[in-house]
This record gives C-alpha cells, sequence and structure tokens, in this order.
C-alpha cells in the first residue's frame, strides 16, 4: 500500500502520531548522520572489519503501516524505538559481540527493550538471529540545543553474520511475516536451511579461530628456532621473511657497488622455493647457509664490471636459487622456468638464463658439479 491509502486507515491518535514524525524529520537525519559516522569511525578504530553499514529513517509508509497495525500501543512517536536504524553486518558470529561491546560503550543502551534473537529458539528450532540494540545518543557524546530531541529518542541498532542477513532476507522474501500460514512441508525445508545457515555460522568461527591458533603456533616455533617442526607453506613462509632470513647476504652483496638497497617483497619466490622439494623451514634455512658463498661469489661476477648503485633486497634470494638451480643440474632450462615463475613468461627469460649460465660456468661450485658428475 501507499503512504495514503495506509494513513486511510489511522484513527486520530495514530495520525497524530504520524505529524509528530513529520515534525521530527530534521532531527532523525541529524541522529542518523551522526549515528552512521560514529559507528563506522569505532569499527575503524578497532580495527573491525565488516561487510556492511547500514543506517536509515523510517519511511512514511513503512510507519504509517505499523501505526495502522498497533499505534494503540504508543502514546507518543518517542514510544518508538526504530524510527532510525542502523545494521551493522560481520563475516563472523564472535564478531557480532565484539560490534556489541563497542555499541554499548558509544551509545546508553536500553537493555529492557534490546534483543537477542539468537537465544530465543527452542532446541529442536532454527530461525532468525540477530542482536538487537535499543539505543540513545548520550549527552556528553553529542547534542544540539536547537534539538534537545536528538538525545530522547531511541533508535535501533541491528547486527547480525552475512548468513545470518542472507536468512533474514530469505524470510522477508518468501513472505514468512506475512501472516500466511506456510503449508508444513515447506516449512520443514525452511528450517532445513535455516539450520544449514547457522550450522556453516558456526563453523566458519570455529575455522577461523583454529587458523589463528595455528599460526600464533607456527609464529612461536619460528621465533623458538624450531625450523624443522615448521612444515613449508605460503603460511609459514611470511612468518620466516619476519626473521629477515636473506638480509645478511643481501647487505653483503650490496657492498660489492656500495649500493642502495631498495625493500621488495620476497613472497613470490616462494613457488620457487617449494619447487626445490624443501618441506619444512629448518631445509629453507639449511638452503641459505649451504648456498650463500656460492650466491655471494655469482653476484661478484655479475656486479664487478657495473656501476649499479640500487639493488633490490631480494637480489640474494635471486642469486641464492640460481645456485641452487645450477647446482643441481637446471642449467639454461631451470633457469629459464625460474625466471617465468618469477616475471611470466617472456622470451626475455631465456637470454637472461643464458647470461646467468655465461657468467657462472667458471665459479668453482659449477667445476666442482661438472667433477661430480664426470666422476659419477
Amino acid at each position: 500500500m501507499s503512504t495514503l491509502e495506509n494513513e486511510k486507515n489511522l484513527d486520530r491518535h495514530c495520525s497524530g502520531l504520524m505529524e509528530q514524525y513529520r515534525n521530527l524529520l530534521p532531527v532523525l537525519k541529524k541522529m542518523d548522520s551522526f549515528i552512521s559516522k560514529s559507528i563506522d569511525e569505532n569499527i575503524r578504530g578497532n580495527g573491525i572489519y565488516v561487510t556492511a553499514i547500514e543506517t536509515r529513517i523510517k519511511a512514511e509508509n513503512s510507519l504509517a503501516g505499523k501505526l495502522a497495525s498497533k499505534g494503540y500501543k504508543y502514546d507518543t512517536i518517542f514510544d518508538l524505538t526504530d524510527l532510525v536504524g542502523a545494521r551493522i553486518i560481520t563475516f563472523y558470529t564472535d564478531e557480532v559481540d565484539k560490534i556489541a561491546a563497542m555499541v554499548d560503550r558509544i551509545f546508553d543502551v536500553d537493555w529492557q527493550n534490546s534483543i537477542d534473537k539468537r537465544k530465543n529458539h527452542q532446541l529442536d528450532s532454527f530461525g532468525y538471529n540477530s542482536l538487537h540494540y535499543i539505543c540513545r545518543i548520550p549527552k556528553e557524546m553529542y547534542s544540539d540545543p536547537e534539538f534537545p530531541e536528538i538525545n530522547e529518542i531511541r533508535f535501533e541498532v541491528q547486527m547480525r553474520t552475512a548468513l545470518q542477513h542472507v536468512w533474514a532476507t530469505i524470510n522477508h522474501d518468501i513472505g514468512y511475516k506475512s501472516g500466511v500460514e506456510i503449508p508444513a512441508e515447506y516449512l520443514r525445508n525452511i528450517n532445513r536451511l535455516a539450520g544449514m545457515l547457522e550450522l556453516a555460522d558456526e563453523q566458519f568461527s570455529v575455522i577461523r579461530t583454529e587458523i589463528s591458533d595455528y599460526r600464533r603456533k607456527v609464529q612461536e616455533l619460528v621465533e623458538s628456532g624450531n625450523l624443522d617442526e615448521v612444515p613449508l607453506n605460503g603460511d609459514t613462509f611470511k612468518s620466516y621473511l619476519n626473521l629477515r632470513p636473506f638480509d645478511k647476504l643481501t647487505k653483503k652483496i650490496a657492498a660489492i657497488n656500495q649500493a642502495e638497497i631498495h625493500e621488495s617483497s620476497a613472497i613470490p619466490y616462494f613457488n620457487v622455493l617449494s619447487r626445490f622439494g624443501f618441506s619444512t623451514l629448518g631445509d629453507l634455512d639449511r638452503f641459505i647457509k649451504e648456498n650463500s658463498d656460492d650466491a655471494y661469489n655469482l653476484a661478484t661476477y655479475q656486479l664487478a664490471a657495473t656501476d649499479i648503485d640500487i639493488l633490490s633486497s631480494v637480489v640474494s634470494v635471486q642469486d641464492l636459487c640460481e645456485v641452487f638451480i645450477l647446482k643441481n643440474g637446471g642449467g639454461i632450462k631451470g633457469l629459464t622456468e625460474m625466471f617465468d615463475c618469477i616475471n611470466g613468461k617472456s622470451e626475455s627469460n631465456a637470454a637472461r638464463a643464458l647470461r646467468v649460465y655465461e657468467t657462472a660456468k667458471s665459479l668453482s661450485f659449477m667445476c666442482k658439479n661438472k667433477q661430480q658428475i664426470h666422476n659419477g
């Protein structure tokens, strides 16, 4: 129905409430703006990631419809608690509680009228889950002498996860609140879906907690030096890089030309290193120790005849990988594959690999390698 049609059904009392609402619209707009800004600033300030923050002023048509059905419950417009509403959608259930604690800190919460719908279900039922706080803006936080009502009007803050929001949207779409009785077979399927979403919500939070615990354990093992106990993967490689294991060799190589070191990420080299067959961070640590001298000698030959005065911090990683490939018989083909992996496939990578090979072939580690192959 339109606003006009809904208003036709209102008695004198409810029409008076509608008039009060219209007179308060300037205040409601100020509230909407302030609430949105406050929530956004506090969420960012607390480092909480949310998928959406929405605020709205209750539309005339919606209010007229509400008053038409239960306007008798409200003596004045101030008895309504959702003239202004905010919705905060998170990814994880535990973040809903963090958001709730934040809302409690910044606003005055009307606990008597606030509802935790997550706790309202029976043991054998599922359904709409959300946390609803009814709040006021504290005077010490914000006030406006021109609009004293700004601290009297209550507003609603809904906090839910993305999956809970999906369920609420589905509920609304299928007309769950329309008052039309849903046949038992459909209701059963709806409840099954609700149960699945609720379980998924819980499991996402459990998985995230387990991954966080795993990362903390890995970090502790890395910092304690127990590298053989830590499997090599993308996550543990990042933790290992926090120890800056390539710095010593990088500085030594930069000293050849007194070059400035430009910081770059070594993350792209993970795919190369994983292809070498390393299974733990201990393997990677030994790789650095066993090949650093040869990598330095290779760098010396590469840089000695140049005037390069700026080097990437990953020059040491690259030289270590080049030495390892050549020591293990990868040759020009292996070097080309490494450059393809790091820089993307290009015809220039083969030419670059050839230059490295030509530079390295007279170095001691190459000669030893050739002698070992000959003797073998």
